[in-house]
């Protein structure tokens, strides 16, 4: 059976990076959002859980990695490379900041940028040609 993937972010202000969010197209579970933390779905088995701050650091005993510090970058794919452009371009016009040199391979392309949090998100178009898995698998 596929695991689920929950990646959990610490964030400064949960309103303001639920509509971030929001405004790049991401939905959210009702159900895992309080005051503390939120749920973005990401697709049928990846979430990404926001947490204020002081609540992600009740989950660890080390220091938690503020904007400064890049200890994961997040990536997704995209169906396309228009996609890719589309998705980082409404980022950076809704507050992010950009995050590295595009990067053309021809069979894959992707662009980066930091959020409102200084988390690195990487947004990845690949060709389904070269990525098919063999007839086998």
């Amino acid at each position: 059976m596929p695991r689920m993937i929950f990646v959990n972010l610490p964030v400064d202000d949960l309103a303001k990076s639920i509509g971030f969010f929001t405004d790049l197209g991401f939905t959210f579970n009702a159900q895992f959002t309080d005051e503390n933390a939120t749920c973005m779905v990401v697709g049928e088995q990846a979430f990404v859980m926001l947490l204020v701050r002081p609540f992600f650091a009740s989950f660890t005993d080390k220091e938690v990695a503020g904007p400064t510090v890049t200890e994961c970058s997040v990536g997704l794919s995209a169906d396309t490379r228009g996609e890719v452009d589309g998705l980082v371009d409404r980022a950076l016009e809704l507050g992010a900041t950009p995050a590295g040199e595009t990067q053309d391979h021809g069979f894959m392309y992707g662009r980066s940028f930091h959020d409102l949090d200084g988390h690195l998100w990487e947004l990845i178009w690949m060709d389904p040609a070269v990525t098919a898995p063999p007839p086998d698998c």
